[in-house]
């Protein structure tokens, strides 16, 4: 393990580390887009946005599971830098447990306010009852997407990360497969397009446990290695809670994005629903690159191995911004033809390829605001991360989706995302800088 994190060539290093994991979240995103692309072979535009109105439960599950897996493996990685093997067992096996009882409790809580939270998301008479149907059974097994995120980050801090990459797409696999079977053959609707879910995400569960108490050296999942000093879930928190609100604040850009737009009808909100899932193909492999570097970042950072550290912060910043410039321009080029594969629909197909547009020419913006926010979670710098999660998709969207339909109406509502990705990169740009002017003034002392 410490031949990879501390000699090997940074373009090999990042690259095994980095891939297994953007394998796994092309393979998450794929699986999306057959999940929406069954859904919408339906062709029924109130079901498409019914089960669009709920993609905010994903990314709150998830978020959950990002207090313990990435608060923990930011963590671990430090640790294992240092060399603290068994402080690192505990904050692992605390991770996997405080993620269990917390994603029941929270799912417990979602279903006794079921009414008033689907209306805070957007559903209307139209939409509510199918997106009721997505919701009642995705909150009974929401547990199962937040276990999956815990193990899966960890296993990342030994190296493990094709392990990780096999869980997920053998769930996404199974996924796939019971998707036409619940929602064609036996016509479920919304709650066969949920109830596959679980069943995808129980597989992974139970292959990425099993890799951990068989392959992991230090990472583990004993109930007897759960206790916990204070200041050490501290150390987890402060970072997880920052890593956490970034997919929170996925859920509230969405639900604000959906609010706005159902005024102008339900083509637009499936269209929007349409357009996010596939832009998230692009996003999702810059998300694998940054979360892939993120162990090697924070495992140099503990050794205090600066050179080594900044080549690498260089490094991945290069590569999240010529994939995304790359990929994004095919994507823009092609982007009816991609609208029309799920929804036939004139009107959807219009307002799918300008918002799909318009979501992806900020993209490189978005892997420099990735990659800023992982070294702040690596490094410990907690405020920093904070702001990054908070502004994006929280509070510097919310200005430019409120001032976006003042000014502008619908053109400033499907615009405020670029606005927000700009700003947030010249904020993540500035903290960045100032980090590194401290760092060399420590040096230099």
């Amino acid at each position: 393990m410490e031949n990879l994190f501390e000699q090997a060539p940074i373009r090999q290093a990042y690259f095994k580390l980095a891939m297994p994991v953007v394998l796994s979240m092309l393979a998450s995103m794929i699986y999306n887009l057959a999940d929406t692309f069954f859904v919408s072979m339906t062709q029924n535009t109130a079901l498409v946005a019914g089960v669009s109105l709920c993609t905010p439960l994903f990314n709150l599950m998830i978020a959950l599971g990002d207090v313990f897996g990435l608060g923990g493996s930011a963590y671990v990685s430090r640790l294992l830098g240092q060399q603290k093997n068994q402080l690192a067992r505990h904050v692992s096996s605390w991770c996997f447990y405080g993620g269990i009882f917390s994603s029941i409790g929270l799912a417990v809580l979602m279903l006794i306010f079921e009414r008033p939270i689907l209306m805070a998301l957007g559903a209307t008479s139209a939409t509510y009852g199918y997106a009721a149907q997505f919701y009642r059974i995705f909150n009974i097994g929401a547990a199962l997407v937040t276990i999956s995120i815990v193990p899966g980050n960890l296993m990342r801090t030994e190296g493990r990360a094709k392990e990780n990459m096999i869980g997920t797409v053998g769930g996404i696999v199974l996924n796939v497969i019971c998707d036409p079977i619940f929602i064609l053959v036996l016509h479920m609707g919304a709650a066969g397009a949920a109830l596959a879910n679980l069943i995808g995400y129980t597989l992974t569960d139970i292959i990425l446990i099993q890799y951990v108490r068989r392959r992991c050296h230090v990472i583990n999942v004993n109930w007897h290695e759960v206790s916990l000093k204070h200041s050490d879930v501290w150390q987890v928190l402060v970072i997880g809670i920052p890593a956490s609100i970034t997919n929170l604040m996925i859920s509230y850009q969405t639900a604000l994005f959906n609010n706005y737009l159902a005024r102008y009808g339900a083509d637009r909100v499936a269209a929007l629903g349409i357009a996010t899932k596939v832009s998230q193909v692009v996003n999702a492999i810059m998300v694998g690159f940054a979360f892939g570097a993120q162990p090697l970042i924070g495992y140099n950072y503990g050794a205090e191995n600066h050179d080594r550290l900044r080549k690498i912060i260089r490094f991945d910043l290069l590569v999240e911004v010529v994939w995304s410039l790359v990929m994004a321009t095919l994507m823009i080029l092609v982007a009816p033809w991609i609208v029309a594969l799920f929804l036939k629909n004139p009107a959807v197909i219009h307002y799918g390829a300008q918002l799909l547009r318009v979501l992806l020419i900020t993209t490189p913006f978005a892997g420099a605001i990735l990659v800023y926010t992982t070294v702040f979670q690596s490094t410990a710098k907690a405020l920093n991360a904070l702001l990054m999660s908070v502004s994006r998709q929280g509070v510097i969207f919310t200005i430019a989706i409120v001032v976006g339909s003042l000014l502008f109406g619908y053109t400033g509502i499907i615009w405020s995302q670029a606005v927000a990705d700009v700003l947030t990169a010249l904020l993540g740009w500035g903290l960045y800088r100032r980090q590194v002017a401290k760092a060399n003034q420590q040096l230099t002392a």
